[in-house]
Parts: C-alpha cells; structure tokens; sequence
C-alpha cells in the first residue's frame, strides 16, 4: 500500500478544523448565555403579577377606613373621623400592633413589607405560601403604600380625602420593581 493512496486528515488540518469550532462555539455561546438570563425575567414577571394582583385584591377588599361603617351604610366616613393622614398603618393593639390576619381596612397596609421576619411569604391567614416545601416567592420582596389622594395625582394630599392610592410595589429576585396601583373611594 502506498501512503498517497490513503486517505485521512493532515495534522494541520485537524488543528484548523479544532480552531474553527472553538470560535463558532465561543459565538454560539456568547449569543445564548444572556438569551438564558433573560429567559427567567417572564417567570419573575409572571410570579410578581400573580402576588401583586393577589395582594391589591386582598386590600382593596377592605373596608375605607377604621371608622368605616361596616354594615353597609352609605357613608364609610366623614371628615373628621377618617384617620390622620399622617397616622395610617397597623392598628395598635394591647398586644403590640395589628397584625397581617386582623388587618381590617386599607390603610392598615401602609408600610407592609414581606417576606416576614422569618424570611416567609404567607395570605391572609398567615399559610405561608409554598409548595411541597419550597418557597413560591424566594428572593422577592414586597412593599406597600396607602395615602389620601384626591386629586387622583398620585402624590400624598397630607390630608383627609375621598380617596386613597394604595401602591403594592413588588422587587424579583433580579431587582426589577414591578409596580401595582389602585383607587379606593369614600363612598
């Protein structure tokens, strides 16, 4: 057998072929790595929707305020007997303060934070929120603002009014701020 009759790659050839495909996967790679990261941002999207919705939800439910009457009659309360602007959050209590379960109208809200002192999210009746074990919300954080605003300009009035603004302003794990606003009327 001669050597021009066999066929093969040359040593140099290999070495070129072995160039060429590190460059192309270097390329490739440096094209899907931040295609991966970005991937994620519809899952923290998705996940600080359903909490932010689930949260206004949750307050918007509430009555007006402390002084609200309850029964169902037409006015939730007048002038003087809604709380101090300057005087909205929990509730204190002879225990301490309000917590999350009693909270019973929308400014009890103001200044809520999560996840808790135990580092846990939970609803309204204080279940923490997870699955077989694993935290839903894991890295997110959640913060919320009420104020009187009546002129519906997003800015505190620092006055009783007609209308608070209540702000549930949720951070993802990749400090994105996703924010959810909503109007609660004294009617």
């Amino acid at each position: 057998m001669h050597v021009k009759n066999l066929k093969g790659f040359t040593l140099i050839e290999q070495v070129i072929g072995i160039v060429v495909f590190s460059i192309a996967l270097g390329l490739f790679t440096s094209l899907l790595v931040p295609q991966v990261v970005r991937s994620v941002d519809p899952v923290y999207q998705v996940r600080a929707s359903e909490l932010g919705q689930s949260l206004i939800n949750e307050i918007s439910g509430k009555s007006y305020d402390e002084a609200s009457d309850r029964t169902g009659g037409a006015i939730r309360c007048d002038g003087t007997s809604c709380s101090a602007w300057n005087n909205m959050g929990a509730d204190p209590m002879d225990s301490g303060t309000e917590s999350r379960i009693n909270f019973d109208d929308v400014d009890d809200y103001n200044g809520f934070e999560m996840p808790d002192d135990n580092g846990k999210f939970s609803n309204a009746l204080g279940n923490t929120l997870s699955i077989n074990g694993a935290d839903l919300y894991s890295g997110f954080k959640v913060r919320v603002s009420v104020f009187y605003d009546a002129n519906f300009d997003g800015l505190n009035d620092e006055e009783i009014s007609s209308a608070k603004l209540i702000t549930v302003t949720i951070t993802t794990p990749n400090d994105a701020d996703i924010t959810f606003s909503t109007y609660v009327s004294n009617y």
